[in-house]
């Protein structure tokens, strides 16, 4: 029995690996190609493997695509709770904690805006699916989450419902980075007012998130 154990061992650290570098493959692909350009061939290939290795871990692309979808949201999720904690929210003033936001999801939208796009495509072309439930419930998580820390510092609201201030405020910025960035659109009618460098967009994103908050501003 104990060599038996031995000898799982190694071969489950190894599936493991394959898993992980399959997973990372795919969500490389989808981000350069979008949905329709991943194909199992190609996403095979990125991660040195046979279409035959692919296919006796998923029976098809929606379901290899399913999984790495729900790998990203979940350890973003992680990922979120590790970077912004409730004793951070507490040791700072909300406009400070509100740009740090801002500007790392700035910036997380523009690195990585092919995947993004391209898991938004693939989620809601899976509508009424127990997946697109499953990512529907991560993403109130950590929506939730975030709500949470803003209302740490509740007092600084002068909203007279801070929770839905919040609430709102934060559906708004989300909204905004979505149609700034990962819709697929002609902007230049709109080139007149749309901020000319992020810099700029992070200043006026950070200051109507503030505003419709209700909280004090310093002036520049």
């Amino acid at each position: 029995m104990a060599t038996t154990r031995k000898t799982l061992a190694p071969q489950q650290a190894r599936s493991r690996e394959s898993l992980r570098k399959l997973l990372k493959a795919a969500a490389e692909v989808l981000g350069q190609h979008g949905v329709e350009g991943t194909t199992i061939p190609r996403i095979a290939q990125h991660a040195g493997l046979s279409p035959g290795a692919v296919y006796r871990r998923f029976h098809d692309k929606d379901a290899l695509l399913e999984a790495v979808v729900l790998g990203i949201m979940q350890r973003q999720d992680e990922r979120v709770r590790v970077a912004l904690t409730p004793g951070m929210a507490r040791q700072i003033p909300l406009a400070v904690f509100a740009e740090q936001l801002i500007r790392s999801m700035l910036l997380s939208y523009r690195a990585s805006a092919g995947l993004l796009r391209a898991i938004r495509q693939f989620t809601h072309g899976r509508a009424h699916t127990a997946f697109y439930r499953k990512v529907v419930k991560l993403e109130f998580r950590s929506y939730r989450y975030l709500v949470g820390l803003f209302l740490v510092r509740r007092r600084e609201i002068k909203h007279p419902n801070p929770k839905r201030a919040v609430s709102f405020a934060l559906m708004m910025l989300a909204s905004s980075l979505i149609e700034l960035i990962l819709v697929d659109q002609d902007m230049k009618n709109w080139q007149a007012i749309i901020p000319k460098d992020d810099q700029t967009l992070k200043r006026e994103l950070l200051r109507a998130f503030l505003s419709y908050l209700g909280v004090e501003q310093k002036r520049n």
